[in-house]
């Protein structure tokens, strides 16, 4: 079993979250029973986004919604999700406190905490996609443009954790906090409506074009060298090579795809993008929090690379939509099979359950 560094060090500068954020945060701590374990407010908080993602796939499968038809959401679903978006943050930002106020840190709530914010963060976005509406000639984002900034969103987070395993620090970015962007951007959806969003705000800029750019957020903090762990530069960058590599294959499937298969299914090709992305950032935070070598290959890029080519060289013909589907419900299952069992192999090392603060008794 793997020694997990019981030290977390982590650097939030943002002053949305140092001065505004924190001390509401200190107050609704208060009101958490002593009895509640830390991880289960992390969980909690992931269904809740990941219900309110499923329900708005419901209305919205395509990302059409909010252009051609504006009334097909509901109203309520998107004062919903402005409630379980903030929700969701609130029970994020107080596990860790929570944990220091019981006695109850460990290496499993941190990387329980961060491997749930890994896939949390595509989903928050492909969420928000919905509001901005794909694009219809007139108004909205192209699928295309909702890839991208949905890799520069996942890599901001990676880089994050890749300069933890660097410097032993995390520095927060400040994009961490533009989920509250995100509750203003549904409460504004649902009392004014869809059409807010179709509107120039100034000089042929829409909101959503603002919103975006708050949602990449701030990019990670620079550190100096006599703060990294590791002198090789080899070592320091081993860590990239797996994103980067899956980032290549994706887009050749994106940009080579004979029947246009982003364009035909974004919803479910971009859901497999958050996932494939935060089981490689997984890999790479126990390997930080362990301090162990990541592999130079993650196991996921050679399937991927086989449906990559068998999908750009035609060989997948007609039936490229339902290998997706296929490829897609395998990868998810694998990631969650991957976190439970590294969940339970934790706990047992720990001797300490994952959602009660009851000690394990030794036989």
């Amino acid at each position: 079993m793997l020694a997990f560094s019981s030290q977390y060090s982590a650097v939030d500068t943002n002053p949305l979250s140092v001065y505004i954020m924190q001390p509401i945060w200190n107050k609704i701590i208060k009101v958490v029973p002593l009895w509640i374990a830390p991880n289960l407010l992390t969980f909690s908080g992931f269904i809740m986004i990941l219900f309110n993602y499923f329900l708005i796939s419901f209305y919205d499968w395509d990302y059409t919604a909010s252009g051609t038809s504006p009334g097909l959401v509901p109203t309520w679903v998107w004062l919903f999700s402005a409630f379980t978006t903030f929700c969701a943050y609130a029970l994020d930002s107080i596990d860790g406190k929570h944990a220091r106020r019981t006695q109850s840190s460990s290496p499993l709530g941190e990387l329980f905490d961060h491997g749930l914010d890994s896939w949390a963060t595509s989903i928050f976005v492909l969420s928000f996609f919905s509001v901005c509406s794909r694009d219809n000639g007139k108004t909205g984002v192209s699928v295309y443009t909702m890839y991208i900034y949905l890799s520069i969103v996942l890599f901001n987070f990676m880089c994050s954790h890749w300069e933890k395993y660097n410097t032993g620090v995390l520095f927060l970015p400040w994009g961490y906090d533009i989920s509250q962007v995100l509750i203003a951007a549904y409460l504004l959806t649902g009392t004014v409506g869809v059409e807010v969003w179709q509107k120039p705000l100034v000089f042929g800029y829409y909101i959503t074009d603002v919103l975006v750019i708050l949602l990449i957020g701030k990019c990670p903090n620079q550190y100096k060298s006599k703060t990294l762990k590791n002198d090789s530069l080899y070592e320091g960058l081993l860590p990239l090579v797996s994103p980067l590599l899956l980032f290549v294959l994706l887009t050749v499937w994106v940009v080579l795809s004979p029947s246009n298969i982003l364009a035909k299914q974004p919803r479910l090709f971009l859901w497999m993008v958050g996932v494939a992305f935060s089981n490689v950032i997984c890999k790479v935070i126990i390997c930080q929090m362990s301090s162990t070598r990541p592999e130079l290959f993650h196991w996921f890029l050679f399937p991927l690379a086989l449906v990559v080519y068998a999908a750009i060289s035609g060989l997948l013909g007609h039936v490229e939509e339902a290998v997706l589907a296929v490829f897609t419900t395998l990868v998810t299952a694998a990631h969650v099979h991957y976190g439970v069992c590294v969940g339970r192999q934790l706990s047992d090392h720990l001797n300490i359950y994952i959602f009660s603060l009851k000690k394990r008794v030794q036989e």
